[in-house]
């Protein structure tokens, strides 16, 4: 066992740890909280595959902006704490056996090995065996001078400026609503 794996066997208990609180938890404020350790529980995997650009967004963005617009409305809005009501033991009783089903899907899993995937892609129809990573005209190309960020900025502030403009329109006018809605009094 390498020490890349241990690193991400710690980051995946610290993910999966973060997310049971992030649910179970009857104060909003908590919750939230929780949310932001997931997220940047997600972001230290997101390093360790390599995706530095995605780690970086994740805890800027994510972690960032969006939790701190979450914790602007959950204390704008003064959430209460909610008592647990035992009512609902059939939602539970659900959640455990859907649980049940993805551990025993991820047991199985774990016999996969990069060479048994490969095996069984080459052994698929021509039609369904095209890789993912392939790209027609991609193999003459160089690495772009400007990087990642480069690449993805590039249409993001060209081709789609206005959709990215109307949807944090839209994200801060449903946040308005939200406290319209939860305050008949401002």
């Amino acid at each position: 066992m390498t020490a890349l794996t241990v690193v991400f066997g710690i980051f995946a208990i610290w993910a999966v740890v973060s997310a049971l609180l992030c649910i179970t938890r009857t104060n909003a404020m908590a919750s939230a909280l929780w949310l932001v350790s997931t997220m940047f529980a997600l972001a230290g995997i997101y390093v360790l595959l390599q995706a530095e650009f995605i780690a970086a967004i994740q805890v800027l963005v994510y972690a960032g902006a969006v939790m701190v617009l979450f914790l602007f409305v959950i204390m704008l809005l003064n959430v209460e704490e909610t008592p647990r009501e035992w009512k609902r033991w059939p939602v539970w009783l659900l959640a455990s056996g859907l649980a049940a089903v993805l551990t025993a899907e991820l047991v199985t899993l774990r016999g996969y090995s990069p060479g048994r995937l490969a095996r069984e892609i080459s052994t698929m129809p021509d039609s369904m065996a095209i890789p993912a990573y392939v790209f027609p005209g991609a193999m003459g190309t160089g690495p772009d001078p400007r990087g990642v960020v480069g690449k993805i900025a590039e249409p993001l502030f060209q081709a789609y400026l206005i959709p990215f403009e109307i949807t944090s329109v839209l994200l801060l006018a449903a946040v308005i609503g939200a406290v319209v809605l939860a305050k008949k009094r401002l």
